[in-house]
Order: C-alpha cells, then structure tokens, then sequence
C-alpha cells in the first residue's frame, strides 16, 4: 500500500507530455481529428497498418498517428477491436478535455462542428470550475471536452 504524504512529492509534473486513445480504424479517426483540429499529424505511420509487424512496433507508434500542439501530443493507437467502443464506466479515461483560449472559440467550434455534421452538446457555463465547456463525441464515442476559462 502506498504510503508517501502530501508533503513529500514523488515528481512535481509541468503538464502532460502526450495521450494516447486507443481507436478502431485509424483512417476514420485520423480524419476526425484532422477535421476538428484543422492540421495534418505530426507522425503518421496509419500507410503501414496492413503491414504485421506494425502493431508490435513502438517507433511506428504501432500503426497510429499524433497531433502537436501547444506543446502536447495526441496520439491515436489502433489496436481495439472494430466492434469495441469506448466506456467511460470502465478503469481508464472518462474524457479528454482539450483548453481553447476564449468562450468565443467555443461558440465557433458549435458552429463549425454544426456545419460539418458533428453531433455536439451545447455550450455550458461551469462556475464552480472556472470554465464553460463545449462536449462532443470521437468516432469510437470517446468524449472530447474543448473547455475555456470563464469571463
């Protein structure tokens, strides 16, 4: 059982470094995510996915591709299996919230996502967080939060 204390830090974090979800089809997923953040991957290994040998090797991020930005990655795994959808009931991720700088982006992302078909919630004002946040659904149902602080 871990015994450490609030006072005494195992590592003091800066932020994360990157996120990896684990998709079904890279393709679809890669163009979702292309489309929602306006940029092509920073690596993109999803060419070889027919190759086997991929899905055992890390240097080719396993048949998958990462988006940069604001100094983070997301990565996309593919390696689920195609009838298999994300829970967020399950031990793991719940959602993944990604910062935009201002409630504005977030009225534009509704009405972008709006115009390209994607199912989204509304834009909610969160006080008790600090923020106002955009939800909405990744190919596999992951839950993605674009958040921005209040005011």
């Amino acid at each position: 059982m871990f015994t450490g204390t609030m006072t005494d830090p195992i590592v003091t974090p800066l932020g994360y470094s990157h996120v990896r979800l684990t998709v079904t089809d890279i393709h679809r997923s890669k163009a979702f995510y292309r489309a929602l953040f306006g940029m092509e991957p920073g690596s993109d290994f999803s060419d070889q996915i027919d190759d086997p040998t991929i899905h055992d090797d890390p240097d080719r991020t396993y048949g998958g591709c990462s988006f940069t930005f604001g100094g983070q990655t997301l990565g996309l795994r593919p390696v689920a299996l195609a009838d298999d959808r994300f829970d967020p009931n399950r031990v793991g991720l719940d959602h993944l919230s990604l910062r935009v700088a201002s409630v504005a982006d977030l009225h534009t992302a509704a009405e972008r996502l709006a115009e390209a078909g994607i199912e989204h919630g509304e834009v909610t004002d969160l006080p008790a967080f600090g923020l106002v946040i955009l939800s909405l659904q990744d190919p596999d149902d992951i839950n993605l939060e674009l958040a921005a602080p209040r005011g």
